[in-house]
């Protein structure tokens, strides 16, 4: 099985849009395909492939800390070492937990001396699995509203989603990343053969390539540039960025109003084969 992600530090550049046409592409081509949708911060690859997210078949979990006050000495030494600053502390009262900013880490545990304090774990998120045909499934990860760090989240969706690939004895996994370069797409990325590193052919999307590609190369990730919305802006731009990082640009998708119309209808299967994707 081979593992392609599909990412951009922009949001907006197209990189679901790719993601979607390729498993449309590898499915044509006679592959099973098994497309991750790891955005769980609002995942929309089955908005693109008209399909709904029901009942959730799995959930991810996280531990969060949780005060023992009959231990707890209100020194204050939690809120000290947390670095999301999660941790509210007045002198001579109980600390106050704020679980839309911890990250779970476990520092405040480990640092306080009285064992005050206890990992509780949660329901961090929704997992869930649509097969759109025969050849295509698709797995989308949801986090609860309020997760500070969603890279834990990613982390599990993806870890269900390989072993559905397993069994599903699929040729091709696609992992559709979130925007950026937290630590929510450093896990989607982790493992894949290689990342189609999506742009546009402005200014803002040559910087940001710059910067993705500049991950990849740490990550030791062979990668490929998808050029978007070709045909307008300044192509070179792309160019230079492509011949700096000795990334080649291996795909455009045209500037079309077709599709456009496609996305924002959910109709890019149809529109699929109007495009030619050569993925090597």
């Amino acid at each position: 099985m081979k593992t392609y992600a599909s990412s951009g530090t922009k949001g907006g550049v197209g990189k679901s849009t790719f993601a979607v046409l390729l498993a449309l592409k590898l499915a044509r081509d006679g592959k099973r395909v098994l497309l991750l949708d790891a955005d769980v911060e609002c995942p929309n690859d089955h908005l693109l492939l008209n399909q709904k997210l029901n009942k959730p078949i799995s959930f991810t979990y996280q531990e969060f800390p949780e005060i023992v006050e009959e231990k707890c000495k209100k020194c204050g030494i939690c809120a000290k070492v947390c670095r999301q600053h999660a941790i509210f502390h007045v002198p001579n009262k109980y600390p106050i937990i704020f679980h839309e900013l911890c990250s779970g880490c476990g520092a405040c545990k480990v640092a306080c001396p009285f064992n005050a304090i206890v990992m509780k774990k949660e329901i961090s998120g929704e997992i869930f699995v649509n097969k759109f045909n025969s050849t295509i499934w698709l797995v989308s990860g949801l986090s609860k509203p309020g997760i500070a760090e969603t890279g834990l989240i990613v982390k599990q969706v993806k870890e269900y989603a390989l072993n559905l690939a397993k069994e599903k004895r699929v040729d091709y996994l696609i992992i559709d990343t979130a925007p950026g370069i937290h630590c929510n797409v450093i896990q989607a990325l982790l493992g894949a053969d290689k990342v189609y590193a999506v742009t546009e052919p402005t200014p803002l999307g040559a910087h940001d390539l710059g910067i993705l590609l500049s991950l990849t190369r740490k990550l030791g990730i062979r990668s490929e540039i998808v050029l978007n919305k070709a045909g307008i802006g300044d192509k070179s731009l792309i160019e230079n960025v492509s011949k700096r990082f000795n990334v080649p640009i291996t795909v455009e998708i045209p500037y079309d109003e077709e599709l456009f119309r496609a996305y924002s209808e959910g109709k890019l299967a149809e529109f699929a084969d109007k495009i030619k994707l050569v993925i090597g």
